[in-house]
C-alpha cells in the first residue's frame, strides 16, 4: 500500500521465486490509454520488472484498451485464454494477467463509476475457482501529481508492485 512513507518499487529480492521458474512462464498485461504519461510509465515499470525478475520478453503479451473501464474485458479475454488445449494437454496459457490504469477524481461522479466498475470486474475474475491471477495495477488518485508519484514519482511506480505481485501469485505453492 503507498504511503508517504513506503516506495511500491521496493521489495525484499530474496523472497522471490527463482529467475529460471519466471523464465518459463508467460504473463499477460492490459493497459488503458487514458492518461497515456502516467500509464506509459507504469507499462514500463511492470515490463521491467519482470524482465528484472527472470521473465523473458517474448512471454509477454501486452494489449492496449481506451480507457480504465475497458480493462476488465481485456483481462476477461486474457482469463478465457488462460486453459490452451494441445491435444489432450491442458496448458495455462498465463501464469498472470496484470491490469494497468489510472483514474483521477474529476468534478463529476465519473470517477467513481470507472473505479467500482474496473474493481468489480477484476474482482469477479479473482474468485472464479478455475482461474489465473488478474493483478489490479490501477491508480485511483484525487489528482495528477498524485498519479505522477505513484507512475514512477516519489512513491515508486505501481507498475513494478504489479508485477511483482504477478509473479509471486504466478509462483505460489498450494
Amino acid at each position: 500500500m503507498a504511503t508517504q512513507y513506503h516506495n511500491l518499487s521496493t521489495y525484499d529480492p530474496d523472497l522471490m521465486p527463482v529467475k529460471a521458474k519466471v523464465a518459463e512462464q508467460k504473463y499477460a498485461i492490459a493497459v488503458a490509454e487514458w492518461n497515456p504519461d502516467i500509464t506509459e510509465a507504469l507499462l514500463d515499470g511492470a515490463v521491467n520488472t519482470l524482465l528484472e525478475n527472470g521473465a523473458l520478453i517474448e512471454n509477454i503479451t501486452i494489449v492496449h484498451v481506451p480507457g480504465t473501464f475497458e480493462l476488465s474485458f481485456a483481462a476477461k479475454r486474457f482469463y478465457e485464454e488462460y486453459f490452451q488445449t494441445d491435444g489432450d494437454d491442458k496448458t495455462h496459457k498465463y501464469s498472470a494477467i496484470i491490469v494497468l490504469g489510472c483514474v483521477v477524481q474529476g468534478e463529476t461522479p465519473h470517477f467513481n463509476y470507472v473505479c467500482q466498475g474496473v474493481t468489480a470486474g477484476i474482482t469477479e475474475l479473482n474468485i472464479r475457482p478455475d482461474g489465473c491471477p488478474v493483478i489490479f495495477g490501477v491508480l485511483t488518485t484525487n489528482t495528477l501529481q498524485q498519479a505522477k508519484d505513484r507512475a514512477g514519482g516519489i512513491h515508486g511506480n505501481k507498475g513494478d508492485e504489479a508485477a511483482i505481485t504477478a509473479i509471486k501469485m504466478a509462483n505460489i505453492v498450494w
